[in-house]
């Protein structure tokens, strides 16, 4: 009997807590691991991208975070006197295939006679009175070629940011730099119109309307800024008869015909033509 009463006893003893330890632990850890995960997570989406690889993949958000140090002051706002583009600047920009497309596309034929040619059937020089770039615009097209591609640029004070008193002129046609000084030497830098108006006089020009003769007389796509002395050299030659002294430069002299004779319906000759698509040839990929 003592030997049951002993046995009772022992059931109703408190167990050892001892087993449950390990238990507990484990637990504890799971916890703490879980915790760590969520704040893994949460800190790696906020990460700051840096600057130089700041594109997103996202469609829906981009973001560019600096260091938290960093402060950004905003300068007045300023006139710029510095060219928005270069001379023709989209004939480059695209694939010399599609030039090849848009010479194919060009009419074929001879030169039309010169018959009642005159620079005034292309309305007043550099009229700003035209529908096509920078027309309507309170400055004459010269002073707008030589502002588009002319650097350091000085305008004269009171005429509405138009007049350029002075300016450097990196010359496409001859590849080398030039300054431009307004007074007697002005005419050392001249705009040229890369489809000359006595050529597309002579192919197509004499059946447009006088409205679109003065378009096209000052068309910005036609029109750069160049060493005076080459441009009288052209004269009203095509790429058959004249192409720039500086070699690198005549692709894209190509494409800027082409861009213009496309545009506004002229033609060219055969051997304008054939002028034109060894150029193209000459183009980088």
């Amino acid at each position: 009997m003592a030997k049951g009463i002993s046995s009772f006893e022992d059931l109703n003893k408190p167990r050892s807590s001892n087993k449950w330890k390990p238990i507990l632990s484990g637990v504890i850890t799971l916890l703490v691991v879980c915790v760590a995960l969520v704040a893994y997570f949460r800190d790696g989406a906020e990460e700051p991208v840096s600057e130089t690889t700041a594109t997103s993949s996202s469609a829906t958000k981009t973001t560019v975070t600096t260091t938290a140090t960093k402060t950004t002051t905003v300068a007045p706002s300023v006139v710029s006197t510095e060219p928005t583009s270069t001379a023709i600047p989209a004939p480059s920009t695209s694939p010399a295939g599609d030039f090849y497309a848009q010479l194919a596309s060009l009419e074929v034929k001879g030169r039309a006679p010169s018959t009642g040619y005159d620079r005034d059937n292309f309305g007043s020089a550099w009229t700003d009175d035209v529908d096509v770039e920078f027309g309507h615009n309170g400055c004459d097209t010269r002073n707008d070629i030589l502002r588009r591609d002319l650097i350091n640029t000085q305008i004269r004070p009171g005429t509405n940011d138009c007049i350029v008193e002075s300016g450097t002129l990196n010359d496409p046609y001859s590849g080398t730099t030039m300054d431009f000084v307004r007074g007697p030497r002005s005419g050392e830098v001249q705009i040229d119109h890369v489809v000359a108006l006595a050529d597309a006089w002579a192919k197509g020009a004499q059946q447009w309307d006088e409205q679109t003769r003065w378009n096209f007389a000052n068309d910005p796509d036609n029109l750069r800024a160049v060493n005076g002395n080459l441009n009288q050299q052209k004269g009203a030659g095509d790429a058959a008869t004249w192409l720039p002294p500086n070699k690198a430069e005549r692709c894209d002299y190509a494409k800027a015909i082409i861009t213009v004779k496309a545009r506004y319906g002229l033609w060219v000759t055969a051997a304008e033509e054939t002028a034109l698509e060894t150029q193209l040839n000459t183009c980088s990929a």
